[in-house]
């Protein structure tokens, strides 16, 4: 069989690491790998230096290359990239979660038009493998729901906090030394990221297309270390948790933000730079799958079997890899997080004065809310009172009135609880 020729746009930290991997691979051959800059020193071979260059067209007009690997990141100019690969008969393989999560429809949709895939399983968890299990193994489940940490940036920062006593900004600045952060950490640590993965992640797993503009999005930079401590006295951990569940009538709730994870649940015990991906549905009942979320080899795992899978497929059939085509023709219903149910944690300072916790319990009684615990963290110097809150399950859009009505408190935070 002849070699299976690639072209890769990018070599960067996953770039290189594909690079590496596949010199291990007889019947695939790089023929071409776009940088920005041909003169800065690079981690390749002296043999290899001629497969560098700065101009697109020898990759997405270079009729020897079949596959196209796209890790650039961003939108511009990599959909433009990908959409002229794909004109000239070339399969795509992508890490790109920003890209899918904003323009997925159009580039599946084009793809399929081309009778082209594209393979994108490095854009979501990073090493994890998620994309292929959900679209062939577990095929004939029906899943309803996920709860996953995507991000190990933010993962890092909370573990720190966590283990070390250290406060956000601390970590923070680590993150970014050891280069787990960016030195703007905003994709990051406002849960950017992770709202793409589980926007695509979603729409997979529910085979109903779900909107990033419907996706509902909180970081971690508001997150306290007083918060991690009173979380840790109450038998949980603080995770970013992406989180997407559909009813029977195809009503989407996605969203990523905090949670207080219970110490029973797996995840609340994912650490440091690792992710994990909980799937629930029928027959398989829950399944958790973890591993690094990141990283020049992990990732590039996800991205050379992308390619292997599209290569076996080569010289065996005009359509190729029908299982992992995009196939969506409705749109998830979105559930804005206004009407969705949790538990939540609630933090508040209010005067030491007769009456005030029997006025918050009177407003959450009016507004449907039970208490499952409150304790009063003791009197500050100026007579005031931290009060810490676990409500039952209940409406958001009724904590929040709680919360507009209750004016002699100072809200210090609101999580929502896992359950």
């Amino acid at each position: 069989m002849a070699k299976v020729k690639i072209g890769i746009l990018g070599f960067g930290t996953v770039g290189g690491g594909v690079y590496k991997t596949l010199r291990n691979f007889d019947d695939v051959e790089i023929k071409k790998i776009l940088v920005r800059d041909i003169t800065k020193p690079r981690n390749i071979s002296d043999e290899d230096k001629h497969l560098l260059t700065d101009n697109p067209d020898e990759i997405i007009n270079n009729p020897d290359i079949d596959i196209v690997v796209e890790l650039m990141g961003g939108l511009e100019p990599a959909s433009t990239y990908i959409k002229t690969a794909i004109e000239n008969g070339k399969h795509i393989v992508t890490a790109n979660k920003e890209l899918l999560a904003k323009q997925g429809k159009e580039l599946f949709e084009f793809a399929e038009k081309n009778n082209k895939v594209i393979l994108y399983e490095a854009a979501i968890a990073g090493g994890i493998p998620v994309i292929m299990p959900v679209k062939t193994i577990l095929a004939g489940n029906k899943i309803t729901k996920i709860q996953a940490i995507l991000n190990g940036t933010t993962n890092y920062i909370l573990t720190k906090m966590d283990k070390d006593g250290a406060d956000y900004s601390v970590v923070l600045k680590e993150a970014q030394e050891m280069g787990y952060a960016e030195a703007d950490p905003t994709s990051d640590v406002e849960g950017f990221d992770a709202a793409y993965k589980i926007t695509t992640l979603a729409t997979i797993a529910f085979g109903k297309r779900v909107s990033i503009n419907n996706v509902y999005r909180e970081g971690i930079s508001n997150i306290k270390l007083e918060d991690i401590k009173a979380a840790n006295e109450l038998g949980h951990k603080i995770k970013l948790i992406a989180l997407a569940s559909i009813d029977e009538q195809g009503n989407a709730d996605v969203r990523v933000h905090p949670m207080l994870v219970p110490n029973n649940l797996t995840l609340a015990h994912i650490d440091y730079v690792t992710n994990a991906v909980e799937i629930s549905g029928t027959p398989i009942g829950k399944i958790v799958l973890s591993g690094p979320g990141a990283g020049e080899f992990p990732t590039a795992s996800s991205v050379v079997g992308d390619i292997l899978a599209i290569a076996s497929e080569f010289d065996r059939t005009d359509y190729i890899l029908p299982m992992m085509r995009c196939n969506h023709t409705q749109a998830a219903i979105p559930v804005d997080i206004k009407d969705t149910y949790n538990k939540y944690y609630l933090s508040f300072t209010a005067p030491n004065t007769p009456g005030i916790i029997g006025k918050f319990g009177s407003l959450c009684a009016a507004n449907n809310i039970s208490l499952q615990s409150i304790v009063q963290k003791g009197v500050q110097d100026n007579n005031t009172a931290k009060v810490i809150v676990i409500t039952e399950l209940c409406k958001e859009d009724d904590i929040r009135k709680v919360i507009a009505g209750f004016s002699e408190c100072t809200v210090n935070s609101l999580i929502r609880v896992a359950i």
